[in-house]
């Protein structure tokens, strides 16, 4: 299966990023993970949540931020790769003048249903 960028539309999920689903189950067929991009602008931060089931990988492709992983918080830019166990609570938070990308890669695939919001007002 192929997709192809310019043809997918982005959404806004319940963290408050902006997706694109490269490839998803649910969109384009079997498997059992899904590739997204995710973009949080400026001075944007994505809302506190953890994911029950769901191990994730984040690809930072752009820009800079501050990680939360559980209780720690780092600096991530361009070039870093962050694992994200399930029942984690993170989110990130754009330090940057560019949008942060960031691509992820989810197992089992993402889902709505899969994601708790921990604390509103991120923005």
């Amino acid at each position: 299966m192929k997709t192809r960028y310019e043809e997918i539309a982005p959404y806004r999920t319940l963290d408050g990023s902006e997706i694109r689903e490269l490839m998803h189950p649910r969109l384009h067929g079997e498997g059992g993970q899904s590739l997204a991009e995710a973009r949080v602008e400026p001075g944007a931060r994505t809302e506190l949540h953890r994911h029950r089931v769901t191990e994730e990988i984040y690809h930072f492709t752009q820009g800079e931020g501050m990680m939360r992983l559980d209780a720690e918080e780092f600096p991530v830019t361009t070039g870093d790769t962050v694992r994200i166990p399930p029942g984690t609570p993170h989110r990130v938070r754009n330090t940057g003048s560019v949008p942060l990308r960031i691509l992820c890669a989810c197992t089992p695939a993402y889902s709505h249903e899969d994601t708790d919001i921990l604390e509103n007002g991120g923005g």
